[in-house]
């Protein structure tokens, strides 16, 4: 395995060639650190119940070619007034974006399921989430896999900054929360892609972002 220089962007003003997918993007100062707020645009919010807000394609895009490696980003994601019901602050990764942004992974975190709330079961379980766009959101990998191989539990919170960490390589995915690992996920369907990187959030979520470090890692052929 051959790993390149780790490329880092504090993230205090947009990437060169950034690009929100139906998101607003706008650098700010939160929590004492300079950050981007990513939340839906007004149209993405008003889209239709049970279609656009089951882990679907909203995030900031950014220009990075990403197969294999390391992305590592400080993420805090909280609800804001008149969010929907089950809104949970919704925030993390996009990956392995495809050009025309219809196909992509994903993990994610549900502060307002992590532990320092003490929310009941089941989600005390349901703090982190993997899926695949389109074709695996988080309610079919549920009701194929019941297990919940795709989410865990996590000491997390809401309105905090969270060090999110993804170690990808091709069909595996590990993902660390604040040091400690806590969910380990092969894809439903094994269908490694190279592809851009994207600043994900969903609905109810006023998200934040700062300090992104991604490290690619490509294998010897």
């Amino acid at each position: 395995m051959r790993t390149t220089e780790p490329l880092h962007f504090s993230l205090d003003a947009l990437p060169p060639g950034a690009v929100p997918n139906r998101v607003t993007a706008d650098p700010v100062h939160k929590a004492g650190r300079n950050a981007i707020r990513v939340a839906l645009t007004k149209a993405a919010r008003d889209g239709i119940a049970g279609v656009d807000f089951i882990d679907t394609d909203t995030f900031v895009l950014l220009p990075l070619q990403f197969r294999n490696g390391r992305i590592e980003v400080d993420v805090l994601g909280r609800t804001y007034d008149g969010a929907p019901p089950d809104a949970r602050g919704f925030i993390g990764l996009a990956y392995r974006i495809a050009p025309d942004r219809k196909r992509f992974e994903s993990v994610y975190v549900r502060p307002l399921n992590g532990r320092k709330h003490q929310p009941p079961p089941p989600r005390h379980q349901r703090a982190i989430q993997y899926f695949a766009f389109p074709d695996w959101p988080f309610d079919r990998l549920r009701e194929h896999y019941p297990d919940g191989r795709f989410e865990a539990g996590a000491d997390i919170g809401s309105d905090e900054w969270i060090s999110l960490c993804l170690d990808i390589d091709e069909d595996r995915a590990q993902a660390t929360v604040n040091g400690q690992l806590v969910l380990t996920v092969e894809q439903p369907k094994a269908l490694p892609a190279t592809g851009a990187i994207g600043l994900w959030v969903d609905i109810g979520t006023e998200g934040y972002f700062s300090n992104l470090r991604v490290t690619p890692r490509s294998t010897r052929p």
